[in-house]
């Protein structure tokens, strides 16, 4: 047997070995389309912290998961699924929306990002906002958009923008902390600011964050009535 291959096998089987328990793989699927915070998928999974931590520590050791420091309140910790994970993983908690509605702090950057990049691939409507938004689009995040063929609108306010029925993606950790009880139907992409690093490369980094996001979230999202199958 090719040594290369048999290591590629081995790495595998590990992947599904930690697959293998029903709340690992839970955690694996909730974490598909967005990232929450330790706390949030023990609340949503009905897992005690004890054995949480056992399950989180197992996914982090197979490099499925890992954890990034919240933007926003930096207390408070994210889990993430590692992209190159994924091969072969695709969602099982298919949803349906309205519009799906991408919102960052300033809706210069990320947000609009997204809703372009949405707008390409899904026939479900789009819309990006802001909680604090900026007077612009930010010079660079245009110029990524433009190196993709892809235009962005003029900033928006969330509060002039949500409708009931929206999902609402919120692709800063500020965003997603000041929204609070808003819009209950959210996931969170814990993205870094590209802004503040405001280098070219920060931003294409950004973008292909939220790219391959997208990619996993467009087959789990549908018009209301549409079949899943």
């Amino acid at each position: 047997m090719n040594t290369e291959w048999s290591s590629s096998v081995r790495e595998r089987a590990r992947l599904h070995a930690a697959l293998g328990e029903p709340a690992r793989l839970a955690i694996v699927d909730r974490l598909m389309l967005g990232d929450v915070s330790p706390s949030e998928i023990g609340r949503d999974l009905g897992v005690p912290s004890n054995l949480l931590a056992h399950h989180l520590k197992l996914l982090e050791q197979v490099g499925m998961i890992e954890r990034s420091r919240s933007e926003g309140d930096h207390r408070r910790t994210y889990l993430c699924l590692r992209p190159q994970s994924l091969t072969g993983l695709v969602p099982t908690n298919p949803r349906s929306a309205l519009r799906v509605v991408f919102v960052c702090t300033h809706n210069s950057a990320r947000s609009q990002l997204a809703a372009a990049l949405w707008a390409r691939q899904s026939p479900v409507p789009t819309a990006s906002a802001g909680t604090q938004p900026a007077a612009r689009v930010h010079p660079r995040a245009v110029a990524v958009a433009r190196s993709r063929g892809l235009s962005l609108t003029r900033t928006c306010r969330v509060d002039e923008v949500l409708h009931d029925g929206d999902l609402v993606v919120a692709v800063c950790d500020n965003a997603h902390e000041e929204l609070g009880t808003k819009a209950s139907d959210r996931l969170h992409w814990s993205i870094p600011d590209p802004a503040r690093v405001d280098t070219d490369d920060a931003f294409d980094q950004a973008f292909s964050d939220i790219a391959d996001r997208i990619d996993r979230l467009v087959p789990a999202v549908h018009p209301p009535g549409e079949s899943h199958a």
